[in-house]
């Protein structure tokens, strides 16, 4: 099989009817090159040549990418991506032999569904992923600012004085603003400045990374949403072990690009599937992880909304609080 025919058909996917094909066909050739994911679907008693639907496919728990290195290929990747964490909690390795898949794959759901990059001028208020290696998030945001074309773009830390006073300046110009932050940083801005423009998105990528209590996801977005004087919070929904993101736009619905899909499986039988509208576990497909492991289960609950909608609701207890999405309902 073609990786290059594979790769170029998960980004033209169009029809449910492509989209199981493609995933077949990308279950298939995991399970011939990733010995990580062919021994745990083996475990299950799980055919390749017995699955039929994509529904089917064995998702692997998210903890693997903690202890073993899940990839089709031998050779040195090209970037290995780490998530967040703790100290002692042990964090995830995403090993990724071609960054052009991702680079493909977060730009055009971004052009898909917020516009080009140079409509924007970008801000990234982003501190412990900035003070930290390896973090995809900034990998893709420093690709977004640069697409920008805009020497207004960029990165800040704790400068709050600074970035409101750019934020200001940028209210005579035409552009959009997209004011991306971590959630506890973007509470913090707002309590030290008084930030307004007439044109301005705030998306928050979630965590609060033990700086301060937590919230639900409902409560954070009302009280950003005064302090900002925004309509709606935009939200990002993506993590390490993933090459695609989901993104919402401030009505707690996420919506996924055509390569990515959301399954809802059973709280007590993860082999079994729930229904629009019913709670259970998320588990994610996306195609753009070609080469590690694009079946994957979460530790996130959740409720489909449509075929390439759903809401994130909290987490299971006890499982591990992820550096990217700390919101837990109560």
């Amino acid at each position: 099989m073609e990786t290059e025919s594979l790769q170029s058909r998960i980004f033209n996917i169009k029809t449910e009817e492509q989209f199981n094909h493609t995933a077949l066909d990308i279950f298939r050739f995991q399970y011939a090159r990733n010995t990580v994911y062919s021994q745990f679907c083996d475990a299950l008693g799980k055919d390749p040549k017995s699955v039929a639907y994509y529904s089917e496919v064995p998702f692997l728990p998210i903890e693997f990418f903690k202890t073993q290195k899940v990839a089709c290929f031998t050779k040195n990747p090209e970037v290995v991506f780490t998530s967040s964490g703790t100290t002692g909690m042990q964090t995830s390795r995403h090993f990724v032999k071609d960054t052009g898949i991702y680079e493909q794959s977060f730009l055009q759901t971004f052009e898909m569904l917020y516009g080009k990059p140079d409509d924007y001028h970008i801000l990234a208020l982003l501190p412990g992923y900035l003070e930290r290696e390896g973090s995809s998030l900034i990998y893709m945001v420093h690709e977004l600012i640069k697409r920008s074309k805009s020497n207004h773009s960029g990165f800040y830390l704790y400068e709050y004085d600074r970035l409101n006073e750019k934020i200001d300046v940028l209210k005579t110009d035409h552009r959009k603003v997209l004011l991306l932050g971590v959630s506890f940083a973007l509470l913090d801005l707002a309590e030290s400045c008084n930030i307004e423009h007439p044109r301005l998105v705030v998306m928050e990528t979630g965590g609060m990374k033990g700086r301060r209590k937590e919230l639900i996801r409902e409560e954070l977005h009302y009280i950003l949403k005064n302090a900002y004087n925004v309509k709606n919070i935009h939200s990002e929904y993506g993590m390490t072990e993933l090459l695609s993101q989901a993104y919402s736009s401030g009505d707690g619905v996420f919506s996924t690009p055509p390569w990515m899909k959301i399954i809802i499986r059973d709280m007590n039988d993860p082999f079994a599937m729930q229904p629009e509208g019913r709670t259970g576990g998320i588990s994610v497909i996306d195609l753009a992880n070609l080469y590690s492991c694009a079946f994957i289960a979460t530790h996130d609950l959740g409720q489909k909304v449509s075929s390439n909608q759903f809401r994130i609701l909290g987490r299971y207890d006890n499982s591990d609080i992820r550096g990217c999405n700390l919101l837990v309902n109560d």
